[in-house]
């Protein structure tokens, strides 16, 4: 986190020591909060939450998926939920006015910008046509709202007690018209052999000092918040595109490439990039795989994950990816773990693993073809 220039008031320093709470007891929290929704649909019982039409019966190609755009589509007044009972006071005595406004002058990552996202407004993925919609968000939307509910819930359960806010407003964290909700695509990355078939994954620590959410878990990688590449707006058709999105967050979470493609220029060539191209390709030759494997909400934070999991074949994978940057802009990607049903429950067992990276593990352990 970058050093403060300046001494941090009272209740800047009790938001702080909140937060770093918050970070520590992550997966006890989770699990507090998952019960506050005893009706809910869990995913491979997991903390993660879900409708059933978010869940297909087996993994589907991420591709099959429709996109619908509907930039203009209103949303419900309680998806703009009150102003948080959690904020600090600033220097001057002001209130700060949004969670994000507060992690910025004191707790922020490396990158903290109020980029533009696809929020999600629907979601039906169980049936014969599986859909998503989507509208135009912002990344501070899922701070403003879910960091904040989340550090509500952590001085509720720590305190014992905490003034209604955010969290209070928002009674089914499955109801998207709730809630603004951008969504994450945590997609687990699968080695599979090409002599004996066995397979092998990736899982990615998330460092604190780097990152604005979820930092000290454990986590499925890569993983990126759906978005445009950047703010021109010919990025928000371009990169309208689940697959494309995946394709830069593996460019940029394994192999150490830089987050700007250029697209404030000139729009992403994803036809002529070769190394878009040849994931692609894979996708064509059956050498890469891509599946869904459902959709859950995070009932601490009600971050949004679409579930997602790619098979490469050894030398695709070993071609794209054999020297994977260790340390990224986010955190640290650890060596191949084998992709068995015991190591997988092992490290769910012993390690901080996010809700979404346990649930697209146990589903992808159980319904991977």
């Amino acid at each position: 986190m970058p050093t403060q220039s300046r001494t941090l008031t009272d209740s800047e320093q009790a938001w702080a020591r909140t937060r770093s709470y918050l970070r520590e007891h992550r997966t006890e929290l989770d699990l507090a909060a998952a019960g506050e929704y005893p009706d809910a649909h869990r995913v491979a019982d997991s903390v993660l939450l879900a409708r059933r039409e978010w869940l297909p019966t087996s993994p589907i190609p991420v591709n099959d998926i429709r996109l619908d755009w509907s930039p203009t589509e209103a949303l419900s007044s309680t998806a703009y939920p009150p102003r948080s009972s959690v904020l600090p006071v600033r220097a001057d005595g002001g209130e700060y006015e949004t969670y994000s406004a507060v992690v910025g002058d004191v707790a922020a990552p490396t990158v903290f910008e109020n980029r533009p996202t696809y929020r999600l407004l629907h979601a039906e993925l169980a049936g014969q046509s599986p859909t998503l919609r989507f509208g135009l968000g912002h990344y501070f939307d899922s701070v403003d709202v879910g960091e904040a509910a989340a550090h509500e819930f952590a001085v509720a359960y720590r305190d014992g007690q905490v003034a209604p806010g955010v969290r209070a407003a928002i009674t089914d964290p499955c109801d998207l018209g709730q809630r603004r909700a951008n969504l994450a695509i945590s997609t687990l990355t699968i080695r599979r052999d090409a002599d004996t078939g066995d397979r092998s994954f990736l899982l990615h620590w998330r460092d604190p000092r780097k990152v604005g959410h979820a930092g000290g878990m454990y986590q499925v990688v890569p993983v990126g918040v759906f978005q445009p590449s950047g703010y021109a707006e010919w990025n928000t058709g371009n990169d309208f595109s689940l697959w494309r999105n995946m394709i830069r967050e593996f460019s940029e979470e394994l192999c150490g490439a830089d987050e700007d493609h250029g697209s404030e220029k000139t729009p992403i060539a994803y036809e002529s990039w070769e190394f878009a191209a040849k994931l692609t390709e894979g996708l064509g030759d059956g050498s890469v795989e891509a599946y869904c494997l459902g959709l859950g909400v995070d009932p601490l934070s009600f971050a949004t994950d679409l579930l997602t999991a790619v098979i490469i074949d050894g030398p695709v994978f070993d071609e794209l990816f054999g020297e994977i940057v260790a340390d990224n802009d986010e955190g640290r990607v650890l060596e191949l773990q084998p992709f068995t049903f015991e190591r997988v429950e092992q490290i769910i067992a012993e390690h901080p693993i996010q809700a979404a990276g346990a649930a697209a593990l146990r589903l992808a352990i159980a319904d991977l073809p």
